[in-house]
């Protein structure tokens, strides 16, 4: 099997698995299912995942607790990345964020007890909050760093001038944002601030809602199919998935699957960048560890670039309502 190699989390951070394991799908429910997700979790420890990322508000805490039963023993086997900040519904909609100093401290103390651990290590707002001065709210984690309840800042879906104000604050460690060869927003200002501050980027959605994985119909989108962004509805669907068709035939030729290729190309585009897997069960670990395996020539690097330009994909890669959250 592959071997999980290590990249170090922004200029001076920590080592950290050279793939992250996303954990928002990560649920409570009857005995089995909340047994495999311990077994999944735990399998990904084995196989050298120790970045683990989740959010407060993912399952409004199942995650957190899932995690916290599967690493009873295996603290020091993970890095455990939180998001916060994020309202939510019963039903588990996000209804709007909460970045008040107080309120951060308050997320925080719910996380370490249902996580089971002392001390968080990476820690960020899952979004910037409007209403309250970015400067208060990143304050209030500087604090939790102070008082050994934290160990690095993170921020997410920041730009570049909200990135430059919570460094002024206390440094930070890395920046969790989406990016993919179907989203290549942060290349233009983002990417180049956080590197010229020493921030390493941890990259989520890359797959892009399934646009890269290679197991999506391509014309029109599979009946029932509840696909959060607008660029994977109608016509946008149509035309993305028929650009995704050039990864597909690359993957084809080189003997990976599109999905490998997606992930490779961001590990090719930085080694301060980790990006995240989304693994719902074991035997999906050894499927993202040959990721590790590609290897680009400058050619395919060019023919990607040229396919994928940033503009090729059409569509908001978020509703409306959410993207007045994200970076742009």
């Amino acid at each position: 099997m592959t071997e999980m190699t290590t990249r170090t989390l922004g200029k001076n951070g920590p080592a950290v698995s050279a793939l992250g394991m996303g954990c928002m799908a990560f649920r409570m429910g009857d005995d089995d299912r909340e047994k495999q997700a311990v077994k999944t979790i735990q399998s990904a420890l084995d196989s050298g995942f120790s970045f683990l990322d989740t959010g407060d508000f993912y399952g409004s805490g199942q995650s957190e607790m899932l995690l916290g039963r599967a690493l009873r023993g295996r603290r020091d086997d993970a890095f455990l990345s939180v998001k916060c900040g994020a309202q939510v519904d019963p039903n588990g909609r996000i209804i709007g964020l909460d970045g008040r100093p107080n309120s951060i401290k308050n997320f925080a103390a719910y996380s370490l007890k249902r996580l089971g651990v002392d001390v968080i290590d990476l820690y960020q707002p899952g979004r910037a909050d409007p209403d309250v001065p970015y400067e208060e709210t990143i304050g209030a984690i500087a604090d939790l760093i102070k008082d050994g309840k934290v160990r690095y800042l993170g921020v997410s879906e920041v730009g570049a001038d909200l990135l430059r104000r919570a460094h002024a604050v206390h440094p930070v460690t890395a920046l969790e944002i989406e990016y993919s060869l179907a989203s290549r927003f942060i290349e233009r200002e983002i990417l180049p601030t956080a590197r010229e501050l020493g921030i390493g980027v941890v990259a989520y959605r890359i797959l892009a809602e399934g646009m890269l994985g290679g197991s999506l119909p391509q014309g029109q989108p599979p009946a029932g199919s509840s696909f959060l962004a607008p660029r994977m509805h109608g016509e946008h669907y149509t035309r993305n998935m028929a650009t995704a068709q050039v990864l597909d035939a690359m993957a084809t030729s080189k003997g990976f699957t599109p999905a490998q290729l997606a992930m490779a190309w961001v590990l090719s585009r930085g080694d301060d960048i980790v990006p995240l897997a989304g693994i719902s069960r074991p035997s999906r670990i050894i499927d993202n560890l040959n990721a590790l395996e590609v290897r680009f020539t400058p050619e395919e690097l060019s023919q990607l670039d040229r396919a994928f330009a940033p503009d090729a994909i059409v569509g908001l890669r978020y509703p409306e309502f959410v993207l007045k959250w994200a970076a742009q």
